[in-house]
């Protein structure tokens, strides 16, 4: 017969091999994008474009904010100036292995808001978030989420999850159509299969109506930059995912692409990339901050030596106004366009076939023309709009997915460092 003492060592085992998590060496997220984005529109979304410029001004300012609020000091980026207007006012936002599995994932609408989707909650209930390396914070809608921007959302009900826990403290963040604030939780939160356990999140009690579903598809957002940036001040889930043991290796990669389009967990998938990666460190662990040593275009370099934050979740690459002014000098025929589509916009020839290219480590990378063009400025206009812009709340470039696209870029965590590599 078993003897006692045997029966509670073997169940003492189990229990220690039970509750062991299990290291992962990558799971791949599989991506798609809707409506093809290597192709130049044959009219540009004056609209849409502008929203993408200022939701990028909130969600820094917020992230800031947040930033002082955590370390106690200002954030490096931060600048003082020009922050009263329509879009200066906020204090918070937001905004080669084999694969294990993999979730569809769609760039949507705007043409920063690449998708896909995860898990909440015991029983597990699925919501569409957008992947976004420019902030922190995990929220999606919840219970009280009534209002007519959150229809078509799907509802987070921490009350039907066993692993819920009410952490009694509330979040508010502010974007440029209004404030997304609500409760914040501990829930079990899955990717992919990998689970992040009694991880904070924001249940969002209302919407303002750029979140509503025909310009926000998406139930919510998913940050991946670092803690010191979250609005709750909490461990992002990547950062927990790497911390309770579910991933080998403590980085992520993205390939965002119109065809085979990816997000991996736990390092790089060497099916979409060739040759070596090249590195850049990060300077300020908040955003994932590194030094862009050139923009050049045709083969001049108007811009040397600036910072930059490597941001996928907005479509443009935005800067200073000098310095956007200073780059469209250098390209023949380009225009200011502010009073026709907005501030901080230029035009250039349709005609002209540009060669724009952004220099990482001493590494030069290009910019497809047709993802530098952001369309005709009007319908039968032989002027296009350029994809890198100005915005007078920024002392920095924020690099969005018109420079993403052409690259293979892989978020280094454990070595604090941002690699790019040539797609295959």
């Amino acid at each position: 017969m078993l003897t006692t003492a045997f029966i509670t060592y073997a169940l003492a085992l189990l229990a220690a091999s039970s509750a062991a998590p299990l290291e992962h060496s990558g799971v791949r997220i599989a991506l798609q994008t809707r409506d093809g984005v290597s192709s130049v529109p044959p009219v540009a979304n004056h609209a849409a474009l502008r929203r993408a410029l200022e939701r990028t001004a909130f969600k820094f300012h917020s992230g800031f904010a947040a930033f002082e609020a955590n370390t106690g000091q200002s954030h490096p980026l931060a600048i003082l100036p020009n922050l009263s207007g329509d879009n200066h006012n906020s204090t918070i936002t937001r905004r080669g292995t084999t694969s294990q599995g993999s979730v569809p994932l769609t760039e949507e609408n705007d043409g920063d808001l690449w998708q896909g989707s995860i898990t909440i909650g015991t029983p597990a209930t699925t919501y569409a978030v957008q992947f976004d390396t420019g902030s922190s914070d995990l929220f999606v809608p919840g219970p009280t989420c009534s209002d007519a921007n959150c229809q078509g959302h799907a509802q987070y009900f921490p009350g039907s999850s066993s692993t819920s826990l009410d952490v009694q403290k509330t979040f508010l963040i502010r974007s440029p159509f209004g404030a997304v604030d609500g409760e914040q939780y501990d829930d079990t939160v899955t990717i992919s299969g990998l689970p992040s356990l009694k991880q904070r999140l924001g249940a969002a009690s209302s919407y303002p109506s750029g979140y509503s579903k025909p310009y926000f598809p998406p139930d919510g957002v998913m940050g991946m930059a670092y803690q010191s940036i979250s609005v709750f001040d909490a461990p992002p889930v990547f950062q927990s995912l790497v911390a309770q043991k579910q991933l080998t290796t403590p980085a992520f990669s993205f390939k965002l692409t119109q065809a085979d389009a990816e997000l991996f967990l736990g390092g790089a998938n060497s099916d979409h990339y060739t040759g070596n990666f090249t590195y850049v460190p990060v300077t300020t662990k908040g955003y994932w901050q590194v030094k862009l040593d050139a923009v050049s275009v045709d083969g001049r370099t108007p811009i040397g030596n600036v910072r930059s934050v490597i941001d996928t979740g907005t479509k443009l690459i935005a800067t200073r106004p000098a310095e956007a002014r200073q780059l469209y000098g250098a390209i023949k025929g380009s225009k200011d366009a502010s009073r026709t589509i907005g501030a901080g916009f230029y035009t250039f020839p349709c005609a002209s076939t540009l060669n724009v290219s952004l220099t990482f480590g001493g590494r030069s990378f290009g910019i497809a023309p047709s993802l530098f063009n952001l369309g005709p400025a009007s319908s039968g206009s032989s002027d296009c709009i350029g994809a890198i812009v100005g915005q007078n709340s920024l002392s920095f470039w924020n690099i969005g997915d018109t420079f993403l696209q052409n690259v293979y870029s892989t978020f280094d965590l454990g070595n604090d460092r941002v690699g790019f590599a040539t797609l295959k």
